[in-house]
């Protein structure tokens, strides 16, 4: 199982825009639709090893804020061509499945991942009511076959926001699965 790190955007960053469609519901959302508020996007898919040992811990998550003001919102940008696994349909199906209550949107272009600098699944960005980057980097310190997913590095992140206190510095790198680029379209964040 090859590894990935995430590329760890700057902090403050502004959150990019995106408009994609959710695979469950069929609508396009928009990071506008999210104006004010704090937002999660995690980038994940349906067949990466590493996202199906923390998707339970996503998914109560999800429940966890749901009467927050974090929104949350799943992004699978991986390639259908090469991995049918995570086209939109079998996406919704993961959504169903497992229990999201978040939207799970298909960045079928893969402009919106290359825009986040996201280089793996799972990679997560915590961005505060306006729209900058207070967090990236992991869930948790486990892995597949390596611990049980509690969320505790992003929950942290998550509370400090919510609660108006600064976010702690010392974030580490998401690990996972690289993100299935369309043969060719490779991004140039990796050097």
């Amino acid at each position: 199982m090859a590894k990935t790190l995430s590329t760890m955007l700057e902090l403050g960053t502004a959150a990019p825009s995106f408009t994609l469609p959710d695979t469950v519901s069929g609508s396009d959302l928009s990071l506008s639709d999210f104006e004010g508020s704090p937002i999660l996007v995690a980038f994940i898919c349906a067949h990466c090893p590493f996202v199906v040992h923390l998707q339970d811990e996503l998914a109560r998550m999800g429940n966890d804020y749901a009467d927050s003001a974090l929104n949350m919102v799943a992004i699978s940008s991986n390639s259908i061509e090469t991995h049918p696994a995570d086209a939109p349909d079998k996406l919704a199906e993961q959504a169903k499945n497992i229990g999201f209550t978040f939207p799970y949107l298909y960045d079928e272009s893969q402009d919106v991942a290359k825009a986040y600098t996201a280089a793996c699944t799972p990679d997560f960005f915590l961005f505060d009511a306006n729209h900058k980057l207070v967090y990236r980097g992991q869930l948790d310190e486990s892995r597949p076959n390596a611990g049980t997913a509690d969320g505790k590095d992003l929950r942290k992140a998550i509370d400090q926001l919510l609660a108006g206190e600064e976010i702690f510095s010392e974030q580490m790198p998401s690990v996972g699965c690289n993100i299935k680029w369309h043969p060719g379209k490779e991004p140039d964040y990796f050097g």
